[in-house]
């Protein structure tokens, strides 16, 4: 395991949520499936306990802690996108999977893992500052998945 390991908690589904992630971002693996020496508050002896993964390269443990606790938008997944064709198949992939769409790029995957699906242009037009940031700020500011083009055509003014 990695020193620095992101631990998402999930019900009873994280290994779901890790070879979905695998399949669907480059970089990413399930790498090892734990499971319970014995009974535990949320399952039992022989559950997966926990998940071992990597998204777009970033170490995680997925651990099926229960339904306590429950993801919120004060954790995200930031994936930079090259170009629309990219944008659309990674937000595509979580909405169609029982995820739902937010703003200004962002969208919660099923298991309510909030994803800023960002391409490139939009960061770039930001760091850029002025004029040409505040255009591609307020083309966002309008968007659920963002278009690059629109942003593209906002930073020309």
């Amino acid at each position: 395991m990695a020193k620095n390991t992101i631990c998402l908690w999930y019900d009873k589904d994280a290994e779901a949520a890790a070879r979905f992630y695998s399949e669907t971002f480059p970089d990413s693996a399930v790498l090892a499936v734990h499971r319970a020496p014995s009974d535990y508050p949320a399952g039992k002896e022989g559950d997966v306990l926990t998940v071992e993964f990597t998204v777009a390269g970033v170490a995680c443990l997925g651990l099926n802690g229960g339904s306590a606790f429950k993801h919120n938008e004060a954790f995200s997944f930031q994936i930079a996108t090259d170009d629309q064709d990219e944008t659309d198949r990674y937000w595509d992939a979580i909405v169609s999977n029982g995820g739902q769409e937010s703003a200004c790029g962002w969208c919660k995957d099923k298991w309510g893992v909030s994803w800023q699906i960002t391409p490139r242009v939009l960061t770039e037009a930001l760091a850029a500052g002025g004029d040409e940031a505040k255009r591609a700020f307020e083309a966002m500011m309008h968007m659920r998945k963002l278009d690059v083009a629109a942003i593209e055509a906002a930073r020309r003014g």
